[in-house]
């Protein structure tokens, strides 16, 4: 089994920056890759961004532009990610995921989850 703690959500005004965090622990060798993934109120879970296990390889949907970054910290068996340029259409719940498979962007290939990190932004 793995466990993931997402922490760092919270309100932030348009334009500022959160950094979001998901601590993995248990089996995590048993997980390639790591994503997140965001929640809007009355919308589909929708795939945000992703990284293997060594860090070498990064996916990005493409509402993000730019302004997304995920990271990771093996020595530490955590996850970033750094969203920079806050827009009020980021409001959502952030969700980490693992996943066995690599390189993975929709849900289905996700196996464990965390229970979801709250991000408001205000205009």
């Amino acid at each position: 089994q793995v466990q993931l703690v997402e922490s760092g959500g919270g309100l932030v005004q348009a334009g500022g920056s959160l950094r979001l965090s998901c601590a993995a622990s248990g089996r995590t060798l048993s997980i390639l890759t790591m994503g997140w993934f965001r929640q809007a109120l009355g919308k589909e879970r929708e795939f945000v961004a992703a990284i293997s296990r060594g860090g070498g390889s990064t996916y990005y949907a493409d509402f993000v532009k730019g302004r997304f970054t995920i990271s990771r910290d093996n020595a530490k068996n955590t996850v970033y990610l750094q969203i920079n340029s806050l827009k009020p259409e980021d409001k959502a719940v952030y969700y980490c995921a693992g996943s066995s498979e690599l390189g993975g962007t929709t849900t289905s290939r996700y196996g464990y989850w965390g229970q979801g990190t709250p991000v408001t932004v205000s205009s």
